[in-house]
């Protein structure tokens, strides 16, 4: 299928189907008339492309993993191990924003909040 008919099935704009085929995500061949020819199958890839996106996982982390996926003998397993991964990852995310905020709020109205914590401003 064409990038127009691809963009319309998936919500997608041309210019980031463009850019995904540039990073590697999705591949398209040229046709003898320069149109490029989306296989059916990436309609599919580009809807989990989005939504692992919505799920906090980088263009790059969706590459990788895409490649470990489609190697896979058990795909609802291996995005269970994912999933379980990026779940650490948050966690630590959020350990790090906890230390930040009760930094921050030790830091109010202390005068000049960018001194050192429990140094006179």
């Amino acid at each position: 299928m064409r990038i127009g008919e691809l963009a319309a099935r998936t919500g997608l704009s041309r210019d980031t189907i463009r850019f995904y085929e540039k990073v590697g995500l999705v591949e398209g061949r040229r046709l003898a008339n320069g149109y490029r020819d989306f296989p059916p199958e990436a309609v599919a890839w580009l809807e989990y492309v989005r939504t692992a996106q919505a799920l906090g996982f980088s263009l790059a982390e969706i590459a990788r993993t895409g490649e470990e996926l489609r190697g896979a003998p058990d795909t609802a397993e291996a995005l269970s191990a994912l999933f379980e991964e990026k779940i650490q990852v948050v966690d630590a995310r959020m350990a790090e924003l906890a230390a930040l905020r009760a930094e921050l709020a030790a830091r109010v109205g202390t005068g000049c909040p960018l001194l050192a914590a429990g140094r006179p401003g």
